[in-house]
């Protein structure tokens, strides 16, 4: 959308948009973030303290996604913006322009990023660095260092709400790597669509293999399919997955020519809605972690 339209959304829009959007507590920062995951793992650590909003809305596709008045007019009037940063959010940088003097923070911002190994972000940090295990805790710590900044008050409860998340965490995936790492070291590959879990599969001691490398490149072309297929044969790949914002038709072809178990959907991108199979950030690494070591225990039978 031009900077020019952007701009004429004010506070008339507001009111005719969204008539509830004046009802939000005056006495509560209010916080946007880029896309879902961002907005519940901020929510965590706000507890009561602070409002939170996710510009994108549940199942949204976030690399190329195109912002709507709606979204702006939903973030005109917040205290502070979250964003992944790592080249994630292309539409970003424009969108934020737009907003005025509104102060972001990047939540990447310490972590070391895996590059990417090719297509056209070739070199650039794999930018899905939440699905890390030890990155989330690094993204919780910068949500609630920018809270108590912008809100020094409740920096308390801010900083417990944080220490518990990370407990909480920690206690639901660890289990799970434990029992991924009894997989033979030889058979535990985790092969997907695109290449978003390059961090779990560096905490969970798995090796890599993905048909492309971001959503906002070509997906499933006819060598990208050619190259997976070499490589399940070459490495006896029992099983492979792709992820819920995507085309899993790639991964099924894959599947049925190699003779791979196709092990389901995993998430990466977005939340789903409340009632869906995963309403927070814990849900989408718990239910994909279960997922791929259920795939790779039934791959082994």
């Amino acid at each position: 959308m031009p900077a020019t339209v952007m701009r004429l959304i004010g506070a008339v829009a507001i009111t005719a948009l969204i008539p509830g959007a004046a009802a939000a507590s005056e006495d509560r920062m209010k916080v946007a973030t880029t896309f879902t995951v961002l907005a519940d793992m901020a929510r965590q650590v706000a507890g009561d303290a602070a409002d939170v909003v996710s510009i994108t809305k549940p199942g949204a596709e976030i690399h190329g996604y195109e912002p709507t008045p709606h979204d702006i007019v939903g973030a005109l009037d917040a205290d502070l913006i979250l964003w992944n940063g790592m080249n994630l959010e292309l539409w970003f940088e424009q969108f934020l322009s737009n907003l005025g003097e509104v102060p972001s923070v990047t939540l990447t911002e310490g972590i070391e990023g895996i590059p990417i190994a090719a297509g056209g972000y070739q070199g650039k940090p794999n930018p899905h660095a939440w699905m890390g295990m030890r990155n989330a805790a690094v993204y919780i710590d910068n949500i609630a260092r920018a809270f108590a900044e912008h809100d020094p008050e409740n920096a308390d409860i801010y900083a417990r709400n944080a220490a518990a998340y990370k407990q909480e965490l920690f206690d639901t995936l660890e289990p799970i790597r434990q029992r991924i790492a009894r997989i033979p070291e030889d058979k535990r590959w985790l092969v997907t669509c695109e290449g978003a879990f390059s961090y779990l599969a560096r905490d969970f001691g798995m090796k890599e293999l993905y048909l492309w490398p971001m959503n906002s490149d070509q997906m499933g072309t006819p060598q990208q399919i050619r190259t997976v297929i070499d490589a399940i044969r070459a490495n006896d790949i029992p099983v492979t997955f792709c992820e819920s914002t995507v085309n899993t038709a790639p991964a099924e072809q894959i599947a049925r020519e190699t003779g791979a178990l196709y092990g389901g959907v995993l998430y990466v991108d977005s939340l789903s809605e409340a009632d869906g199979p995963v309403p927070s950030y814990l849900d989408l690494v718990r239910v994909t972690s279960e997922t791929v070591a259920k795939g790779l225990e039934q791959g082994l039978k």
